[in-house]
């Protein structure tokens, strides 16, 4: 089985920072893609920023030059720093991961429990 449990997540103030982790744990073989998705009520889950293995990062047009993301691939975790929060960037954030079991197994999403970021205006 595989794991990902996400921190970080509170209340702040608009313009304030928050940084969420996720630490993925259990079968791990290998990691591919690592991401955070956020879902705001009454509204589809949309991504927010995908990142490689390789480091290849992609951004929500709504997030770019306001968020960061990486990952430390030796401790299976993906990291978002998020500055310059705006109201509209609450939601319940998820982290995901692409997950390959053991050397034979295919690529399976894994997702975590959600941490909510709430922004006061």
């Amino acid at each position: 089985q595989v794991q990902l449990v996400e921190s970080g997540g509170g209340l702040v103030q608009a313009g304030g920072s928050l940084r969420l982790s996720c630490a993925a744990s259990g079968s791990i073989f290998s990691i591919n893609a690592m991401g955070w998705y956020r879902q705001a009520p009454g509204k589809q889950r949309e991504l927010v920023a995908t990142i490689t293995s390789g480091g290849r990062i992609n951004y929500a047009d709504s997030v770019k030059g306001r968020f960061t993301i990486s990952r430390d691939n030796a401790k299976n975790t993906v990291y978002l720093q998020m500055n310059s929060l705006k109201p509209e960037d609450t939601a319940v954030y998820y982290c995901a991961a692409d997950v390959r079991r053991s050397i034979l197994s295919s690529l399976q999403d894994y997702w975590g429990q959600g941490t909510q970021v709430t922004v006061s205006s």
